[in-house]
């Protein structure tokens, strides 16, 4: 049975937050919302603050999970990150990666580190 596109997204997110804890992220927010907005994951690694977008796709047949994060896509979450750095007042590094997520069995992971 195939899985909906929130199902996708939710296994995404998950295999996203296990691979990251694994490469010693320390996981700060998950699906943080400002207005209409979202950023999938914010987390700290190596003292820098990093917003992370997590694509899944269940293959590779209409591209890649990274080629789904448009211009419009980077605009919203950098609204979102200025938010919660004002929020958090933060004045130190930060980082914006994309974790691009292809589902077959095994899953492959791509972590895409400065992406935008």
């Amino acid at each position: 049975m195939m899985k909906s596109h929130l199902q996708k997204g939710e296994l995404g997110e998950k295999i996203a937050l296990d691979f990251l804890r694994r490469q010693g992220y320390q996981i700060l927010e998950t699906n943080y919302r400002y207005k209409r907005s979202e950023i999938d994951i914010i987390a700290m690694h190596q003292a820098v603050l990093v917003f992370i977008e997590v694509k899944a796709r269940s293959n590779i047949q209409f591209g890649y999970p990274e080629s789904a994060v448009d211009h419009h896509k980077m605009e919203m979450i950098l609204k979102v990150a200025e938010h919660y750095i004002e929020r958090m007042a933060w004045n130190n590094e930060i980082r914006f990666d994309i974790i691009a997520i292809v589902l077959d069995q095994p899953p492959e992971i791509e972590h895409l580190k400065d992406a935008f």
